[in-house]
């Protein structure tokens, strides 16, 4: 007789093993779940994952050693879990959850679905595949101590994106380029320089002085050409963009600090409206940097070389070396284009070089490489041990769901301290779908406000269906009874309509747009509002839950170093549980997990 069926029983081992499973994930979660999975008897699992191994995943991800470094982490998870059970039929997938060959007839080959995921689009994906193919969907997350574990079942529970999700945090673009003053508006300028001097420019993402800032001409003209001493940032700025003009000097480290941290500076300082109530910045010589105290170059982080906080002249330095290497790289590649990774050094380093010139040119406080890392790369901390926790009772929660004790089934939360009852584990019934759910409700539907005379059909299209509403290939119709194509997902259809504004085609107050996306088995009607006051790219969708705002201390060393932890989905609403168990667990996710969004791919956790 099999030792697991006197461990589960004979009806709950026989369902367990002709049970097929789907794993999204194989990181932090997924490694340990995928070892749960063969030790409790699952014979038939499939492992979907994109990412390769790299060595700052070997401290929690214990299926993987530094011989494997550089493999897919689905195809080494396989070999390493069929170690535990020999028996398991395991099929791995180094590829996206996103390719067109993981369809609705795919999911719905599967008994159940289970999310070991790290980010909040596939989430999302994932979510409307089960509901489209009527599979249930265990998702699961962590953050430090953190964790969740929750059931999705179509038109029984919620579905992920039942619950509005915190709008990530920005920073408009005159306070980045004119008036930063927190460390991570230094940080994200660095990232933008980046990319303009050698990733893929991006015209909203300038880093010179921005001529156009309306609080600079709020009772007066603003800067004019020549105010800088040599007039280089102004004639600069009109006659071509920083990409082209750091060709034209050959990435010379001298002139690239004097045009950044000195000339700017100058005519930023020329600007006399934006500094009535803020402190000045200080421009920097390149060959007379200011004497420093010995406590503002080493900090209190300790002796890590990364903890240390670098002098000016470390940075100065830092900046000419990078130029150099990222320069070389760049004109290495086919594409010409390198792109921002925080596991890259001289990337690393050329950001925190320039976000310290930048934060002490504004009277901000520097940071480390260590906090630069952490916050440039938006990383959430990771615990082997609340991976290893979460990834158990995700597979308890499957056995409820094989036995169709979906009415038994919770959501569970994992809190960093015991709460006023002393338990860790802080269970809460399952909700029932909203019915205004824009995903899983019987007509989804959605109302935006947005600026129809200058928010271009390709910026609808990819900021507000593609990156807020998750859709992969949408074709949108304007309900205006002539059945008008506003976006078609045939290529070259409708390409001549991406840059010409909504308002073109009539769209205005009122109009209705139907958005079909027939991958996902998905249709959203977006109800449309003007507004005179948003800019070309600004949107505000109705219901979204706005950025928390954190002591900005806190925010800025909150993260801990990890590569790719999963995030955790926090509800807002009260649960059908006793309400001082959920109040404390939502008293102290809050409270444990004050981040921000730095960039536009971090989940926000509240």
């Amino acid at each position: 007789m099999d030792p697991l069926s006197k461990v589960l029983g004979d009806d709950l081992h026989q369902l367990v093993s002709g049970a097929k499973f789907l794993m999204v994930g194989a990181g932090g979660i997924g490694c340990e779940l995928l070892k749960n999975l063969v030790l409790s008897g699952f014979q038939n699992i499939e492992v979907i994952d994109l990412d390769t191994i790299d060595v700052s995943n070997l401290n929690r991800q214990f299926l993987f050693q530094k011989r494997h470094v550089g493999k897919p982490k689905a195809e080494v998870a396989k070999d390493s879990a069929l170690s535990f059970n020999p028996r398991a039929n395991i099929k791995s997938h180094h590829a996206s959850v996103f390719n067109p060959e993981y369809s609705t007839n795919y999911f719905k080959q599967f008994t159940l679905v289970l999310n070991a995921l790290d980010n909040k689009a596939a989430r999302s994906h994932v979510n409307r595949m089960c509901l489209a193919a009527d599979v249930p969907l265990v998702e699961s997350g962590t953050a430090g101590y953190l964790g969740q574990v929750t059931v999705i079942k179509k038109g029984e529970t919620e579905c992920y994106d039942c619950l509005p999700k915190p709008t990530a945090k920005t920073f408009p673009g005159c306070t980045i380029r004119n008036t930063p003053s927190e460390p991570i508006h230094c940080i994200v300028w660095a990232k933008h320089l980046f990319n303009q001097l050698f990733g893929e420019v991006d015209a909203d993402n300038e880093v010179a002085p921005d001529m156009t800032d309306p609080e600079a001409a709020k009772g007066g003209a603003v800067a004019t050409e020549g105010a800088s001493s040599d007039s280089t940032a102004s004639s600069t700025q009109e006659s071509c963009g920083t990409r082209e003009w750091a060709e034209r000097v050959d990435y010379d480290p001298e002139k690239i600090f004097t045009k950044l941290f000195h000339d700017d500076v100058v005519y930023l300082l020329s600007m006399d409206n934006l500094w009535k109530k803020r402190r000045p910045p200080t421009p920097l010589d390149y060959h007379s940097l200011p004497a420093e105290a010995h406590d503002e170059v080493n900090g209190s982080s300790g002796n890590l070389r990364d903890q240390k906080m670098w002098s000016l002249q470390v940075a100065v330095d830092t900046l000419g070396r990078t130029l150099g290497e990222l320069k070389v790289a760049r004109q290495q590649r086919t594409d010409k284009q390198l792109v921002w990774d925080k596991d890259d050094d001289e990337s690393l380093d050329f950001v925190t070089a320039v976000a310290n010139l930048r934060a002490h040119v504004f009277g901000i406080k520097r940071k480390s490489r260590f906090e630069c890392k952490a916050m440039a790369g938006n990383i959430i901390p990771a615990i082997a041990t609340t991976n290893a926790v979460i990834a158990g009772l995700v597979v308890m929660e499957a056995f409820k769901i094989l036995q169709g004790k979906v009415s038994d089934c919770k959501t569970i939360y994992l809190s960093k301290q015991p709460n006023a009852r002393k338990k860790l584990l802080v269970p809460c019934s399952l909700v029932e779908p909203n019915p205004k759910c824009y995903v899983c409700s019987s007509k989804p539907e959605v109302s935006l406000t947005l600026n129809t005379s200058s928010l271009t059909v390709k910026t609808f299209e990819d900021r507000v269906l593609k990156e807020r509403f998750g859709m992969l290939a949408p074709d949108v119709e304007i309900q205006d009874g002539k059945g008008t194509i506003l976006i078609s997902s045939e290529e070259g259809e409708t390409e001549q309509n991406g840059p010409r504004p909504l308002g073109v085609f009539g769209v205005a107050s009122g109009s209705r747009l139907q958005a079909d996306d027939f991958f996902q088995n998905y249709t959203l009607v977006v109800n449309i509002e003007h507004s005179d006051d948003l800019a070309a790219d600004e949107f505000v969708v109705a219901g979204d839950i706005p950025a928390p705002e954190p002591e900005p201390e806190k925010e800025q060393t909150a993260a801990a170093p990890a590569a790719d932890a999963s995030d955790v989905v926090v509800e807002n609403r009260k649960r059908r549980a006793s309400d001082d168990l959920v109040a404390d667990a939502k008293r102290t996710r809050t409270e444990d997990t004050g981040v921000i969004a730095v960039d536009d791919d971090l989940e926000i956790i509240s």
